[in-house]
């Protein structure tokens, strides 16, 4: 199933005349930033079958993600969330919507989200067995192994036990 993309001029303009707009994002990433106007209806939700409001032919829906991809991978999931009104994609994402100048809603308090969170452990983590391990003691490249074993892991079966002990952390409360 083929689904039209938008781009954020013609998204901002049909937002305008009543299109509603929902990020897929997950709920850290929209609170650390979102389109002032989005909401929220993570991609998850989507895949469990949940649907958004009941729309008409004549509603016109936009979906986004952070760079257009996520929407795109999963069209016709948010194609069925949101029958039987016409779906667009947004083009590029909020990235995209962010490079034309258009306004989001930031909150510095909030954390990064934890896939961020996770990138920047398990990089910290795998250069620093890796200097270790040729610095001091050849037993430190275990450190990135079971990193690695880690990361392998969580694409497999998607339980990412790092992400779990970081949204456990004081600062992700």
């Amino acid at each position: 199933m083929k689904v039209e993309t938008i781009t954020s001029q013609n998204a901002q303009r049909l937002i305008k005349q009543g299109a509603r707009l929902f990020d897929i994002r997950d709920a850290d990433e929209y609170a650390h930033e979102h389109i002032a106007q989005a909401h929220l209806f993570p991609l998850p939700a989507a895949e469990k079958g949940e649907n958004l409001p009941s729309f008409s032919e004549q509603d016109i829906v936009i979906f986004h993600c952070q760079s257009g991809k996520r929407t795109a991978q999963n069209a016709a999931t948010l194609i069925t969330a949101a029958l039987p009104a016409k779906v667009y994609l947004l083009e590029g994402g909020i990235n995209a919507w962010k490079q034309q100048g258009f306004d989001v809603v930031k909150d510095k308090n909030q954390p990064l989200p934890i896939m961020r969170q996770v990138q920047i452990a398990a990089g910290s983590l795998i250069l620093l067995g890796a200097v270790l391990g040729y610095m001091l003691n050849p037993l430190f490249f275990l450190l990135p192994s079971f990193v690695g074993a880690g990361l392998l892991f969580a694409g497999i079966s998607g339980f990412c036990g790092m992400a779990t002990l970081l949204a456990k952390m004081p600062w992700n409360q």
